[in-house]
């Protein structure tokens, strides 16, 4: 662990303050760089909570599972619910209590291998391996994540789970992730914290583990048929394929032209629990994307994709999966391309009292075409109902795309009732 309980943040290879945090006293303290402050370079990476002065600041307010005590932008960082599955089993096979394992030496592991541009030092030492095999990554989780078997240490240290810890720990959300590069000429697949250069692909991939209770419905199948039926409604996305016919992978936004791209979530830039609530709002995204100056055809984007998640019932659309990405060259923010866009429910379960997570005109539920407009009155979009009218056109696109993917017709009838028709 860091000397003292205290770490370095870099970016853009500039180490630009120093992170304690003490479990007592349940607060963080963060100091900016004198010689980051005194270089005036990139003003705007915080643009909230963070304020631009040389002395410790001190944050109390931010405890519970989404920050685990830490400022919300440096907690952006931090594996979240199916990355601590892997932390708790790695740590655990090495003897260690996962419980004992501070937020700091948590992100010392993160170090240089996490989502965006933000880096932590010092850096624990992970053993480097130079290839992936997809399918054994696969495997070695369903061992993991069988909660009714014993899973013994030495399964538990073998090459796929250090694979699966240093490439799958730092992609957030509770489905199985890894991080991997993809060499534009030889095809090599390598671990995704080793290479950021250009000459590589470098994806996010959701694993398909073909879980006893959705038999015939691969969830990372219908994404895949969401990003071309978003495609179609004119959304912003990085492009994407199936890898085996069944893994979703998607090239990442945050590694761009042989660079990392700074990027925080809505939840990591306001320290809006996205688990909570209280600011859980398209309204409040809308406010933060006009607050960031962001030009006026990403808020024409966002109406889009609010459009888009209501017409096909993605109610999971929650603070974390709408963000923002920083321009270095002229210190602006800018929308990030879409991800996470799918049906979200189990179609072979029950479910009651489901709502959305982010509220339109103050409504989680029976959200008509009233709501829609008062939104768009009120974040001057153009021609809301041009766009509500392309978005419900895309419709008519599922059956012929979940055809073509060979989704079981039961898969595609049960997922289209959902779809929701407003104009």
């Amino acid at each position: 662990m860091a000397k003292n309980n205290i770490i370095d943040v870099c970016l853009f290879g500039l180490e630009i303050g120093k992170l304690g945090h003490d479990i007592d006293k349940r607060a963080s303290y963060f100091q900016y760089s004198s010689e980051f402050l005194d270089s005036n370079q990139y003003t705007n990476i915080f643009p909230y909570i963070f304020k631009r002065i040389k002395q410790v600041q001190v944050f109390k307010n931010f405890e519970g599972e989404t920050f685990r005590g830490l400022p919300p932008m440096i907690a952006d960082s931090l594996p979240d619910m199916f990355g601590n599955i892997i932390f708790k089993e790695w740590f655990e096979a090495k003897n260690k209590e996962f419980k004992k394992i501070t937020p700091l030496e948590q992100l010392t592991y993160v170090a240089n291998r996490g989502m965006g541009a933000l880096e932590y030092q010092p850096i624990a030492k992970i053993p480097k391996t130079s290839t992936i095999n997809i399918e054994e990554v696969v495997v070695v989780l369903n061992k993991v994540l069988d909660l009714k078997n014993e899973t013994s240490e030495k399964e538990l240290s073998d090459l796929a789970l250090l694979n699966i810890f240093k490439i799958g720990t730092s992609a957030g959300g509770a489905r199985p992730k890894i991080l991997i590069s993809e060499h534009k000429e030889t095809g090599k697949i390598i671990p995704g914290d080793m290479e950021y250069s250009d000459a590589y692909n470098h994806y996010l991939v959701k694993l398909c583990l073909n879980e006893e209770n959705e038999k015939e419905y691969n969830k990372e199948k219908i994404e895949y048929a969401y990003y071309l039926m978003a495609q179609e409604a004119g959304i912003q996305m990085m492009p994407s394929k199936l890898i085996d016919d069944k893994h979703f992978a998607t090239l990442r936004y945050d590694r761009q032209n042989g660079e990392k791209q700074h990027v925080l979530t809505t939840s990591g830039l306001t320290g809006w629990d996205f688990k909570k609530p209280d600011d859980a709002s398209y309204e409040n995204v809308f406010k933060l994307a006009l607050d960031l100056k962001v030009p006026h055809k990403d808020i024409q984007e966002l109406f889009r994709r609010m459009v888009f998640n209501l017409v096909f019932a993605n109610i999971d659309d929650h603070l974390k999966n709408h963000s923002f990405i920083y321009n270095k060259e002229n210190n602006t923010w800018n929308l990030a391309p879409a991800y996470d866009l799918t049906y979200p429910l189990n179609i072979n379960l029950n479910y009651s009292n489901v709502s959305r997570a982010l509220s339109i005109n103050n409504k989680r539920g029976n959200i008509n075409l009233e709501d829609l407009l008062t939104l768009a009155e009120q974040f001057t979009i153009k021609n809301p109902k041009g766009i509500i009218k392309d978005v419900q056109e895309v419709i008519k696109s599922w059956a012929r795309i979940t055809k073509k993917l060979e989704i079981p017709e039961r898969v595609m009838n049960e997922v289209k009732k959902e779809f929701a028709e407003l104009m």
